[in-house]
């Protein structure tokens, strides 16, 4: 599903109009982005967190120049999921619909 049919599906639940959904949804990604590069985690409770994960100082291998290359610590944007969202998905039928039959 792209972002466009997430504003288009949640524009005809609500009955608010495209733009408006539209501009929430940008505003809502801007704050979480903002927030984040600030060194900030947000937690919506029911949904999951978006959290800045903490990556190791670690050597890593350009094979073909057959070279190191120090990577520094550093933080990259996760999601979490919470309990429920997790519990929602396990319990889908729609999921288990797609599952590979063994």
């Amino acid at each position: 599903m792209t972002k466009a049919e997430v504003i288009t599906k949640i524009s005809d639940m609500t009955g608010i109009q495209k733009d408006d959904v539209t501009q929430t949804v940008e505003a809502f990604f801007s704050v979480v982005k903002e927030s984040m590069s600030e060194g900030e985690n947000i937690y919506v409770r029911g949904f999951g967190s978006f959290i800045n994960k903490k990556r190791a100082k670690k050597i890593a291998r350009n094979i073909s120049k057959n070279t190191a290359i120090v990577i520094d610590e550093h933080y990259i944007p996760a999601f979490k999921p919470s309990k429920v969202f997790i519990e929602k998905i396990k319990n889908s039928n729609k999921i288990k619909e797609l599952a590979p039959q063994e």
